[in-house]
This record gives structure tokens, C-alpha cells and sequence, in this order.
């Protein structure tokens, strides 16, 4: 009996000497530390493309078309001739008012005459001055109707000048509804000439980003510009840069933006009226501090990061963003260069848990994000 308890003791105390349990280890989580470094943000804006000069061509009389010269299409020059409007009626008109103007020149100087004559008599009293008064009426009522018939001649003239119809610049005519033979009504739409040696591209910014691009602009900010680019519908970028002229006087008030306008050249002609694309617009800013948005949560409107301390201890921190790009968020406040971040897992942890890191560089994270896509360049 007194063996068997020696036993027992023995095997307890060989137990109580063998290795004890080890603690669990923290778990692992990508860690990245926050940088500061020299960005270029791309912005882009849906746009609507317009001529640089885009004009109606209307009939200004009436008449039948006698002669198209143009085909949809065609390239013309400043005062080519487009179109040709029937001018017989004018013709005979302007026939008219020539002939009504010599007779009334005729009696103008017949008028003249008599009043010269008149004078003469007046002068050695053989007539009174009431005669000389009546002949001065009658020269001056001939002289009227003389001015009359030249404002007529001038206004038939102007018709016929109107039956030819020549280009008003250098452009590209556009469609043609109407045949030769077609009876014409004074005002009617024959066609429109666009110019698209250069286009205007129209976009709309948010009020915030009007009023930083001004505040920007007002204190002559480096990484301002007004250099813009195009993306064509198909994802293709336009050859040539264009510039921010000017915007418009006024905020539209159902969608709270107001609308830009840049000038962009177009020597090869590729770029339509009425065509679509993307403007895009470069900023950049210097020494930005970034943060992957993987490494962020959102609660009630607020932004936040799990920063791991020198204890390797997660503590929730909040911070404001002031520009979201594709993957990253540049950071206003709240933050600082070289806090360790938690990249990746956020959603796993929780306040005051401690962890353990697994480094993940932030240049890496980087080029993995620009492999991925353009919107901006770190």
C-alpha cells in the first residue's frame, strides 16, 4: 500500500514536470505604414462635343430651287456658292424699279429746271417769290421720289443677291432636305455648315470641386492647369490637348453642378458636332499621404483605420479623406506619416485585440493598383 502511494506520487510529479500548454499566438495581419509622397489625380467628366462654329443656312426668299452645288458632307470654303434659288421673278422686278427709277431721275431734273427758271425770274421781279416757292416744293417731291426708286431698286437687288446662298466660312455642310425643283418658302432650313477645325467640349463639375479649382486658380497654385484631355467613345484618346477657357455664369439647380468648357484642336477633322467622350483633367498635388481604402470602415458617415501601436495592439482611429481615387484615399487629417496600418481583414478585428504584423509596403500596394487601372497615378 505504502508502494503504490510512491507511485502515484511519482507519476504526478513527473507529469507537473513535463512541458505545460503554450499560448495561443496573436493572429497575422498584412500591416503597411503610411507615406507621403508627390501624386497625379485624373478626373474625369462626361462631356458633350459641339463645332466651334455651327451655322443655319436658310432661304431668304422665295422661289423654286433651280441649283444644288453642294453634296451632304462636302467640304466648302468661305462664300462658295451652296445653293441656287430661281431669280426670274426678281429679275423682272428689278427691271421694274429701274425703269420707275429713271423716270423719277427724268423728273427730277425737269423739276430742277423749272425751279432754276423760276429763280431767274424772281430775281428781275417778273414773278413773285410764291412761285419760286412752289417750284423749290415740286423739285424737292421728284428729289423724294427719285430716293424713292433707288431704296427700291436697292431692295430687288438684295433679292436677287439672295438667290444665290454661298457659305459663311470654312466648314463641312451637313444634311440636305431638299431636291432641285423644291418650292422654297423665305426662312425654310436648306442645310447647316459646321466648322470643327476645332471642337468645344462641355462637362459639368460638382460645386466643390468649382470652388477648389477657383481657390486654386485665384492663389496661382502650381498644380493647377488648365490643360485638359479627351477620350473618345471608344476609349481611344483624342491626338491633340485641349485647354479650360471658360464656365458657365450660372449653377444648374436640379443637379447642383455648372458647366465647363474646353477648346480642343481638331486639324483631321475626326470629331463631330454632336459626338461624346470624357474629359479628363490632371491634377497634381504634392507630398499627398495615402491610405488603401481596403484599410478603411465606414460607421455613420465617418472613416476609420485600425492603427497597430509599438505593443502590437489595434486601436480604431478616425480620419477625413479629401480626395478618393480608385484604391486609395488621400487623407486631410487624422492620420500621420508612418502610422502602421492594418491593410487588409479590417472587418475581423476588434478594438484593443492584439495582433501580429505582416509587412505589406505600401509601394507594393501601389503598383498593384496602378496595374489595375488609370484613374490615378501615385
Amino acid at each position: 500500500m505504502k508502494i503504490n502511494s510512491i507511485v502515484i506520487v511519482c507519476v504526478l510529479f513527473l507529469i507537473s514536470c513535463g512541458p505545460q500548454e503554450e499560448k495561443k499566438a496573436p493572429p497575422f495581419y498584412p500591416v503597411t505604414q503610411l507615406i507621403a509622397r508627390d501624386t497625379v489625380v485624373d478626373r474625369e467628366y462626361i462631356s458633350d462635343i459641339h463645332a466651334f462654329r455651327k451655322t443655319e443656312i436658310r432661304a431668304r426668299v422665295h422661289g423654286y430651287l433651280e441649283q444644288i452645288y453642294v453634296d451632304e458632307g462636302q467640304e466648302v470654303k468661305k462664300d462658295q456658292l451652296l445653293f441656287r434659288i430661281n431669280a426670274e421673278e426678281y429679275g423682272a422686278e428689278l427691271a421694274q424699279a429701274r425703269a420707275t427709277l429713271n423716270s423719277a431721275i427724268a423728273e427730277a431734273k425737269t423739276a430742277q429746271l423749272e425751279y432754276d427758271r423760276v429763280k431767274i425770274l424772281v430775281d428781275k421781279q417778273v414773278v413773285s417769290p410764291t412761285d419760286l416757292d412752289v417750284a423749290k416744293a415740286k423739285r424737292e417731291a421728284f428729289n423724294a421720289r427719285v430716293e424713292e426708286a433707288r431704296s427700291a431698286v436697292s431692295s430687288v437687288t438684295l433679292k436677287v443677291n439672295h438667290t444665290s446662298i454661298r457659305a459663311p466660312f470654312d466648314g463641312t455642310i451637313d444634311r440636305i432636305p431638299f431636291k432641285i425643283g423644291s418650292l422654297i418658302n423665305e426662312g425654310i432650313l436648306l442645310t447647316t455648315v459646321s466648322d470643327v477645325h476645332s471642337i468645344y467640349a462641355y462637362f459639368n463639375v460638382s460645386e466643390n470641386e468649382y470652388l477648389q479649382y477657383m481657390q486654386k486658380k485665384l492663389l496661382h497654385v502650381d498644380s493647377i492647369s488648365d490643360e485638359a484631355q479627351l477620350i473618345l467613345a471608344d476609349g481611344s484618346l483624342h491626338a491633340y490637348k485641349g485647354k479650360i477657357e471658360t464656365m458657365e455664369g450660372e449653377f444648374e439647380n436640379t443637379t447642383g453642378t455648372i458647366a465647363f468648357r474646353a477648346l480642343f484642336p481638331n486639324p483631321d477633322k475626326i470629331l463631330k458636332h454632336g459626338a461624346s467622350g470624357k474629359v479628363r483633367l490632371t491634377t497634381e498635388i504634392k507630398d499627398a499621404l495615402i491610405v488603401p481604402q481596403k484599410s478603411t470602415i465606414e460607421i455613420q458617415d465617418k472613416t476609420y483605420v485600425f492603427v497597430v501601436n509599438k505593443n502590437n495592439e489595434v486601436r480604431m482611429k478616425s480620419f477625413t479623406p479629401s480626395m478618393r481615387l480608385s484604391h486609395f484615399y488621400i487623407i486631410k487629417e487624422g492620420l500621420q506619416e508612418g502610422d502602421d496600418v492594418v491593410y487588409e481583414g479590417v472587418q475581423n478585428i476588434k478594438d484593443g485585440m492584439k495582433i501580429s504584423k505582416t509587412p505589406a509596403p505600401m509601394d507594393s500596394l501601389i503598383l498593384l493598383a496602378q496595374h489595375k487601372d488609370h484613374h490615378g497615378r501615385i
